[in-house]
């Protein structure tokens, strides 16, 4: 069980140094003006996009296999295990949602700022710090 969990933690490790690295590509996107530029920073966005698919799938199988297999987080006052899925949802939702902008850009169809995608590029942070705070202190 211990490799699994160590597992785990680096497939969501990994995941998210993708989710944390790709709106920064997008903020690059949307202050350049240089189609070259933009090109390389589209193949950056792609292959990263990509790989974090591959990250994403052991991460979240492992997880609820530790759930299933072992019974982690089942039963009275595991509560957090609720909020935990309800946040690996949402992950999962924002890991989406930018697919949906990555193609946006590559359709030329992005009408967002650098401004904007530097807030989204937030969003992971404080995700990954509430997962954490339920998995390790597990308030309720």
């Amino acid at each position: 069980m211990l490799w699994i969990k160590t597992f785990h933690i680096v497939f969501i490790a990994s995941w998210f140094a993708g989710l944390f690295y790709l709106p920064r590509i997008f903020v690059n996107l949307a202050q350049q003006t240089d189609p070259a530029v933009q090109q390389v920073l589209l193949g950056m966005g792609r292959r990263l996009y990509r790989f974090t698919n591959i990250l994403a799938i052991p991460a979240v199988l492992l997880g609820l296999w530790l759930y299933v297999q072992y019974g982690i987080g089942r039963g009275p006052g595991n509560g957090w295990m609720h909020a935990k899925f309800v946040l690996v949802v949402l992950v999962i939702g924002y890991h989406h949602s930018c697919g949906v902008i990555l193609r946006k850009f590559e359709q030329g169809t992005n009408r967002r700022s650098h401004i904007f995608y530097r807030w989204f590029n937030e969003v992971p942070v404080l995700m990954l710090v509430a997962v954490t705070a339920l998995v390790v202190i597990k308030p309720f």
